[in-house]
């Protein structure tokens, strides 16, 4: 006996509905973006709802200084949907506005003491409902350590998951020019 396939189609979205995290501030601030989300014609909101789903590794971290390169020049609040690190080889910090999930305590200190101010993303909707004189920024996922380890193919130049980093371990052959050879990927 065959089973017999129905026309019923399963139309399951890869995307996520609703965050994973336990986070009680996390869950209200779903609730008030989803709803900014259907009562605006801002798409700003749409976006900051579907990164506030995102699991941790897609909600990567931002330096001070890469924010204060996109911010140069501009008097908007700059919104990022994940954590505003500092960096501490940058000596001036720029009077900015911050919208983030999570600040630093240092960067936090920097900020404030430029003259600038770090909001909430309750205080943002309250301030930008719409998402008006705003910049969404987001950090890049690709500079996490475990990254460095993935490889296209062979012959590239991605991090050898080694046991030690002794004279034994992965310096043979093809790896140093001092060895006979260095394969160039």
């Amino acid at each position: 006996m065959a089973i017999q396939k129905t026309g019923i189609k399963h139309n399951k979205s890869s995307r996520r509905k609703a965050p994973k995290s336990q986070n009680a501030y996390l869950a209200l601030l779903v609730k008030l973006y989803r709803f900014l989300a259907r009562r605006t014609e801002s798409n700003f909101n749409a976006v900051v709802l579907r990164r506030l789903y995102a699991s941790r590794v897609n909600r990567p971290s931002m330096s001070l200084s890469k924010l204060a390169k996109f911010v140069e020049g501009k008097e908007a609040t700059a919104v990022l949907v994940g954590t505003v690190t500092d960096d501490v080889r940058m000596v001036d910090v720029p009077k900015v506005t911050v919208c983030a999930l999570h600040v630093t305590k240092t960067a936090r200190a920097r900020i404030v003491a430029a003259g600038g101010e770090v909001l909430t993303f309750d205080q943002l909707a309250i301030r930008a409902p719409t998402g008006k004189n705003t910049l969404l920024l987001r950090g890049k996922t690709s500079t996490r350590e475990a990254n460095k380890y993935f490889s296209p193919g062979a012959g590239s130049h991605a991090k050898p998951i080694t046991l030690s980093k002794g004279r034994k371990f992965e310096k043979a052959r093809g790896r140093r020019h001092s060895r006979g050879f260095k394969i160039k990927g």
